[in-house]
């Protein structure tokens, strides 16, 4: 199999584990507070994550000459795990998963005042499109519900750490990036469980550990997706989580998008892939032939 086939089937491997997490997630969410759930999930991850930077060139990869770079990204990742998980408990898991792919139509957006990058129309004009389509999943009739108004929360958190990551990740080791944004939901969640504890059930103690696993695994399949295809042609694959959230849905909650729920996520879909497109185009026009993309420090 060729690298760039590789990296589409770890991608779509990726996003499975992302929506069976979700899924797991959801599932506890009914017994179970958010913040006993992120406490758990992080308790899983973070050994994980030692682990795994240690196989990979050692501890000294979780150092950081930038502590105050990481205790933000950890803040908006804290902002976004915590809405992400209290949304699966108030939304169908397809329309929050919808909704929550406007996070990269949000980087779209930030990228300019954050970054000074410059937006061109056609990404305008498909945020515009995505966020119609927010709307049209979401069907206001005297405002957004709360739940909405979480996911989007969720997502607005999870660009924002995204625009950091763009801004510092190539400087700093790609696993102390992810180590951190760990770290700081799992300290937030350890300062609140006294206020939230409640002895778990027996099923919930591999549900929690399930969630912690898969979302460890998802992160490591999309890192090698993206190291074995080409970014343009792995992302739109992201996409695939909402056939697995119907699914999840369906199966476990009997939970079914109708029609208007589901024209809402192919627009937003479509905005994402215009976005994903007209990036890819401007990078082939700005990049000469010769030149080789630049790596991260992993």
């Amino acid at each position: 199999m060729s690298s760039t086939g590789k990296g589409i089937l770890a991608m779509c491997g990726g996003v499975f584990c992302m929506a069976a997490g979700d899924a797991v997630t959801k599932g506890l969410g009914a017994d179970h507070s958010a913040v006993q759930i992120v406490f758990f999930r992080s308790l899983v991850s973070l050994p994980l994550v030692v682990l795994i930077a240690h196989r990979f060139g050692g501890i000294h990869k979780l150092s950081t000459r930038r502590p105050g770079v990481h205790l933000l990204r950890g803040l908006f990742a804290t902002g976004s795990v915590y809405c992400f998980v209290i949304g699966l408990g108030m939304l169908p898991l397809a329309d929050l998963t919808a909704i929550g792919f406007v996070a990269p139509l949000l980087v779209t957006l930030l990228s300019w005042p954050l970054l000074g990058e410059r937006v061109a129309t056609i990404p305008l004009v498909a945020v515009l499109l995505g966020f119609i389509g927010v709307l049209v999943v979401a069907r206001p009739s005297g405002g957004l519900e709360p739940g909405v108004l979480v996911v989007l929360c969720a997502a607005a958190c999870y660009a924002m750490t995204m625009i950091t990551t763009r801004r510092y990740g190539l400087r700093e080791y790609l696993w102390a990036m992810v180590f951190y944004a760990l770290l700081m939901p799992f300290l937030v969640s350890l300062v609140l469980l006294p206020f939230f504890w409640t002895t778990p059930s027996l099923y919930a103690l591999p549900g929690f550990a399930l969630s912690g696993v898969l979302g460890i695994g998802a992160m490591l399949l999309l890192t090698l997706a993206f190291r074995q295809a080409p970014a343009a042609l792995a992302a739109p694959f992201d996409y695939t989580a909402l056939i697995w959230a119907v699914l999840f849905g369906w199966l476990f909650w009997n939970e079914v998008p109708d029609l208007i729920a589901l024209g809402g996520a192919v627009l937003i879909i479509g905005s994402g892939l215009l976005v994903a497109y007209h990036d890819r185009r401007t990078s082939l026009k700005r990049r000469p032939s010769s030149s080789l993309p630049g790596r991260e420090r992993a």
